[in-house]
């Protein structure tokens, strides 16, 4: 019988070649949003892995989406042309790897300066632009202060998520996640711990998906023909704040608009008052209790390091797939050590395939 984690798996009408994702992982290495050098060697290794799906990074909408001065944007015809040159690159090294992108907006986290350079959120003056979240306030003390959006700004963010949804599917990749996690603007809106709207965009659960659900509207129309994906936090780990229920209850709600599928993180960032649990977060029961509840196909982020424990996820039913994060920076052939340890075959190319098998 082949491991279950090498077995292929659809995905809103995509075949991936199998359960391993690498997701996103911010490089903080773009020049005016521009994928280049970095990225282009960066992702070249990871689809070289033997993981099934790549998530590039965090990649924002607009210029006040960005959540540093060197994050990814898709929000300009020269940031489209990189990331195509960007997927072109990754398809000549490997034909099978879906290739996704994941948008978002740092909504009141955004404004950092280079993190290479300086820890440092910078003024609304060096940043440029005002910092944008549900309801006036900061992330941190020290932080600059974020507005509370208007009408207006609704709508035009909007559109922004729309717009690099087009720009998504014209430089060819396979779908779209949205960050809805981490405490980024989706997130800011889903949860009462930072939505304290009392307008028709906050207030009960309905009122605080509308957001999020309406940027999953807008984006599909925009992408048609790419599969779209969610990532989710497990909960808020905050007292009043967003539950597992409520993360199940949005997740229904984004499966009617087409939604097929959500990665489930630990859940932190949002405010630093979050109580997280210590030692590792078993991240995989709240993936389970998603994907029991929805039927979506859910994949499990966290703490994931070793194949049989990857394996054994999966043959549990806890998750569909799993995600492989700094893992697979520190070896860029996990996938392939996986497919030895556990007797499958993953694909390889040619040159490599004496080392492998």
């Amino acid at each position: 019988m082949s491991a279950f984690l090498f077995t292929p798996i659809e995905v809103g009408g995509l075949t991936i070649p199998n359960r391993i994702c690498v997701p996103p992982m911010c490089q903080c290495r773009a020049d005016d949003g521009l994928a280049g050098a970095w990225h282009v060697q960066h992702y070249g290794k990871l689809v070289d892995s033997g993981a099934g799906l790549v998530v590039v990074e965090a990649t924002a909408v607009s210029p006040e989406g960005r959540i540093t001065t060197r994050c990814l944007g898709l929000y300009n015809d020269a940031q489209q042309q990189a990331m195509a040159s960007l997927v072109d690159s990754c398809r000549k090294i490997s034909e099978q790897t879906r290739l996704f992108v994941q948008l978002s907006h740092a909504g009141r986290k955004g404004g950092r300066a280079d993190p290479a350079q300086e820890k440092k959120v910078l003024s609304r003056q060096e940043w440029g632009f005002d910092l944008l979240a549900p309801t006036e306030g900061k992330y941190f003390a020290g932080a600059t202060s974020a507005r509370a959006m208007t009408e207006n700004d609704i709508k035009r963010v909007i559109a922004d998520f729309a717009a690099a949804a087009a720009r998504a599917a014209k430089a060819g990749f396979d779908g779209i996640q949205l960050h809805a996690a981490y405490g980024y603007l989706l997130h800011q809106f889903l949860s009462p711990a930072t939505n304290r709207r009392t307008d028709a965009w906050g207030g009960d659960a309905q009122a605080r998906m509308r957001f999020a659900l309406e940027v999953i509207r807008a984006v599909r129309t925009a992408a048609p023909g790419l599969v779209l994906a969610l990532r989710v936090p497990a909960c808020d780990w905050l007292p009043g704040g967003l539950q597992i229920e409520d993360i199940t209850a949005f997740v229904k709600c984004a499966m009617k608009e087409g939604v097929a599928a959500v990665d489930v993180s630990s859940g932190g960032g949002l405010d630093l008052a979050q109580q997280m649990p210590s030692g590792r977060i078993m991240v995989q029961k709240y993936s389970r209790i998603i994907r029991e509840e929805t039927g979506i196909v859910a994949y499990a982020a966290g703490n994931i390091t070793e194949p049989l424990q990857a394996e054994a996820i999966i043959a549990a039913g806890d998750a569909d797939g799993v995600c492989i994060g700094r893992e697979m920076i520190r070896n860029p052939k996990w996938g392939r050590m996986a497919a030895q340890e556990l007797h499958a075959v993953v694909q390889a190319p040619a040159p490599y395939i004496p080392a492998f098998f």
